[in-house]
């Protein structure tokens, strides 16, 4: 509580109401860096990863390798030579595994090499229930097994090295996913991944995997197969542009309005958040690895309903929602994938926002303006919506708790501020803490 109180101290504070023009340079994909860092363990010989983001999640995993024994060095701000040839610790350490999410794939990066792990359950953002059951299902088909006990996963492969299996998710999971993958990159055998998700982060760990020496085929489809090898030698590999901090960019200008290109993104995978831009009203133009995105009239209601890759991203929902507060009409926001993505409605509801929440559908009466407020963010991608609105609402917007945007966007405050947003960061002094941080 304590660590919050102090992490809640530092807040952004943005005047809004400005129109954003210029170019914003998108960084490398969140989700791919946390998967294809702990894939490093599966490598024998110096991986080096280029194009990393600078934000906490990331600099937490490269800690946790540290810890394992792995030898990381900084080539520069955003590349990383890692060697994992001397892992002496297989044990991951508490208190960083809980503040991230993406702790689990060291599981399967883990079983995979050493047939053993004991990693604490994740942490990251809490959206209702994000079990790993299907991660644990996969481990186990290919011989794994696999107890959780007082806040831990256990893994062992009795024999110690994982044979091939066949395995069906029941829902589609990225993080089961690549998880398995990881797993499977080393084992004996054929391993098969039905009902795989098929988002831009899985093909872009299968790439990894394979630039190394792995024989993973289909990513990017729902059937993925692996074919394990001995091992996988060191190697360079860039990874890809992030999409949800160029939809979260994009999401931006059309509330604020203004024009702004947004370099090093790949537009196919965009489609999904461009299609319903456009059918806002906001002109989306692509060029061959940015997009120019345009917005000087109204913005036009739509209806969105959150689903796998290629489905409109549950990581843009928060964002869409700050846009649709000011599209004319009524819009209505389904969440297809988490149960529990709406905790952000209160905050918008301090701005003006008329929401109402049912379960998993949100009722989003358009407003003429957003007025500025005292928020918290309370995770990520929510956090980041605040932003957004806070850039489009008239006045000035207050956001505490802003460790939960750092851990996926580097720089937002540098970025903005290049395309015209009046955004600071400011330490509120103690005195003035509000008794309801946390």
């Amino acid at each position: 509580m304590n660590q919050k109180k102090v992490q809640c101290l530092t807040k952004y504070q943005i005047r809004g109401g400005k129109p954003l023009h210029g170019t914003i340079e998108i960084s490398g994909a969140k989700n791919a860096a946390v998967a294809i860092i702990p894939a490093a363990l599966l490598v024998d010989g110096v991986c080096r990863i280029e194009n990393i983001p600078q934000i906490s999640d990331v600099t937490l995993i490269l800690q946790i390798l540290r810890e394992l024994g792995a030898d990381v060095r900084t080539v520069n701000r955003s590349t990383v030579d890692v060697d994992c040839s001397h892992i002496r610790n297989r044990q991951v350490p508490h208190e960083l595994a809980r503040k991230i999410r993406a702790s689990y794939y060291l599981v399967g990066a883990l079983l995979g090499r050493f047939g053993w792990a004991e990693v604490p359950l994740p942490g990251g953002c809490d959206l209702g229930g994000r079990p790993v059951d299907q991660h644990i299902k996969g481990f186990v088909a290919m011989g794994a097994e696999v107890e959780v006990r007082n806040g831990l996963i256990y893994a062992q492969v009795p024999n110690g090295r994982l044979s091939g299996g066949q395995v069906y998710l029941d829902i589609v999971s990225v993080g089961a996913t690549m998880n398995i993958m990881l797993a499977a990159t080393l084992a004996d055998g054929m391993t098969i991944i039905e009902n795989a998700a098929k988002e831009p982060h899985i093909v872009d760990l299968a790439n990894f995997l394979n630039s190394m020496g792995a024989n993973i085929m289909g990513a990017g489809t729902d059937v993925i197969k692996i074919r394990g090898v001995d091992r996988l030698r060191g190697g360079s590999y860039s990874i890809i542009p992030d999409q949800i901090e160029a939809g979260t960019y994009m999401a931006a200008v059309a509330a604020a309005g203004g024009e702004v290109l947004i370099k090093n993104v790949i537009p196919k995978h965009l489609d999904c958040i461009t299609a319903k831009l456009v059918e806002m009203g906001v002109d989306v133009e692509e060029q061959d690895d940015a997009v120019l995105v345009r917005r000087s009239g109204p913005i036009t209601r739509v209806n969105v309903k959150t689903m796998p890759y290629p489905g409109f991203p549950t990581d843009m929902q928060p964002q869409i929602a700050a846009v649709l507060c000011l599209a004319q009409g009524t819009s209505v926001l389904t969440e297809g994938v988490w149960d529990s993505r709406y905790r952000y409605v209160d905050e918008f509801r301090r701005m003006g926002a008329h929401i109402q929440v049912d379960g998993k559908v949100a009722v989003i009466e358009g407003v003429e303006k957003l007025t500025g407020a005292r928020i918290q963010a309370c995770d990520l991608r929510a956090g980041a919506a605040m932003v957004i609105a806070g850039l489009a609402a008239q006045g000035t917007t207050e956001i505490g708790c802003i460790h939960h945007i750092e851990r996926g966007y580097e720089d937002i405050v540098r970025k903005l501020s290049g395309v015209g947003a009046d955004i600071r960061v400011v330490v509120t002094p103690d005195e003035e803490k509000q008794s309801q941080v946390g």
